[in-house]
């Protein structure tokens, strides 16, 4: 079955930095530290922005990338056509451009170009610089357009919480799963 989307935009569900903050801040205060372990799950969900549907997941315990990577491979093996994208800057680099357009095809991507940036590489990653440098404001309204991603993730968050009660790999992929089931069945009404 081939699905048919238009436009896509990426989440990223997990918040480590203020986590980090919270523990240097006990440091500080000289609070006693717990001997708990913590892990954090990397989530990373393609959403369609007109519909507000996740279409594509992928979870990892190790890196945020490897998430990305995880949803990147389940929107390619399910075949789903992509027009255009939008991307955090972690992402706004010339070997993600060429990744994905050669994973899932040929798209519009709407990248904010990091500070290094040069215009050497592909015609498309060319092309995305000169549409950035050439209408900025309407480039920016494209690309913010992700937004709606990060207020999908505070909605997921309002509905389940920020942790997952699972421990094992497996079942952690599976409540993440079902949170973007439990989305999208929120959206479909």
């Amino acid at each position: 079955m081939l699905w048919r989307w238009y436009r896509y935009s990426l989440s990223i569900k997990v918040n480590y930095e203020s986590e980090a903050q919270k523990l240097k801040d006990k440091i500080k205060t000289g609070e006693e530290q717990e001997h708990k372990k913590r892990c954090f799950i990397y989530s990373f969900n393609l959403m369609d922005i007109k519909t507000r549907m996740y279409i594509a997941v992928g979870t990892s315990f190790r890196s945020e990338k490897e998430a990305y990577n995880y949803a990147i491979q389940m929107a390619k093996e399910q075949e789903i056509n992509i027009n255009s994208m939008r991307l955090d800057r972690y992402y706004s680099n010339q070997s993600d451009e060429t990744f994905l357009n050669n994973t899932l095809g040929k798209m519009t991507l709407y990248l904010i170009p990091k500070s290094n940036a040069t215009i050497e590489g592909t015609w498309e990653w060319k092309r995305m610089l000169h549409d950035f440098a050439k209408d900025t404001t309407g480039y920016l309204e494209e690309y913010f357009q992700r937004n709606q991603s990060e207020s999908g993730i505070a909605e997921d968050k309002k509905r389940v919480g920020w942790k997952l009660g699972q421990k094992r790999h497996d079942r952690v992929e599976t409540a993440n799963f079902l949170t973007t089931v439990w989305h999208n069945l929120y959206w479909l009404g």
